[in-house]
């Protein structure tokens, strides 16, 4: 039986480790208790179920394997870099945010405080990963894509704890929705999957959608302020889209008849 090349997939994530596999687990453990430190906190401060520990714990979990498994081969050897450590933990505060947003029942205004605080941190390292990347000149697709899910994800679920804590209604969801229904739709017009090229306003765009959602958020804020800040970023998101598939429909070539 021949060795395993860069080609081939061990039969587990965790087998995927190579040489830097000191660095891995490092970075691994610090996301780990990163996000057991919030989820605790939430328990233990602000009055959330024990379940939000485990169930966070359990997300951490897939999100880590995962990523081992999908990761390069090469992106495995090299280690995974200080910029992609630090998406990780960006990853790893979202996730007990995404368990509170998807847990069913109310919280109080403590919680939201809290829920405000731990997404302030991930859109300020939002800042950081992209920086560090182009400072140490490890950037890479994968890890564009990674802090691009990561920014996704954060979007969709501070868009659900607007419209649950009543801030706005459930249009707001669209804030959330509109990169997936963005994705979906490449499934069928492949013209849509042409890599755009890179956009300060994009990246504007994105962070304004978070702030805005975070403002919404703010106990003080009332609904009909909330609405009219998140309304505002709906139809700014929904103009930057415009604006991208209007390039991809006149870059693209016969497959946009599909």
């Amino acid at each position: 039986m021949t060795a395993s090349t860069d080609h081939e997939f061990p039969a587990t994530p965790w087998q995927r480790l190579p040489a830097q596999a000191s660095v891995w687990r490092l970075q691994l453990a610090i996301g780990f208790l990163a996000c057991w430190g919030i989820a605790a906190l939430l328990v233990h401060v602000a009055g959330m179920p024990v379940a939000v520990v485990a169930y966070s714990l359990f997300a951490y979990a897939l999100l880590a394997g995962g990523l081992l498994y999908r990761s390069p081969p090469a992106f495995l050897r090299q280690g995974p870099g200080a910029a992609n450590g630090i998406t990780l933990l960006r990853a790893a505060l979202a996730i007990p945010i995404s368990i509170v947003a998807l847990h069913p029942g109310d919280w109080d205004a403590i919680v939201t405080i809290w829920l405000i605080g731990v997404s302030a941190m991930v859109v300020t390292l939002d800042a950081v990963d992209g920086a560090v990347a182009r400072r140490t000149r490890r950037t890479s697709e994968f890890g564009a894509r990674f802090d691009m899910e990561v920014d996704a994800w954060l979007i969709l679920m501070l868009s659900l704890l607007v419209w649950r804590t009543g801030q706005a209604g459930a249009w707001v969801l669209l804030i959330g929705m509109l990169r997936y229904a963005f994705v979906a739709a490449g499934w069928y017009w492949t013209w849509l999957n042409k890599t755009l090229p890179p956009s300060r306003r994009r990246q504007s765009v994105c962070v304004l959608q978070s702030l805005a959602l975070l403002a919404a958020l703010v106990p003080m804020m009332s609904p009909m302020a909330a609405s009219i800040v998140v309304l505002a970023a709906l139809v700014l998101l929904s103009y930057s889209f415009a604006v991208d598939v209007l390039w991809l429909y006149r870059h693209a070539d016969g497959a946009r008849m599909r």
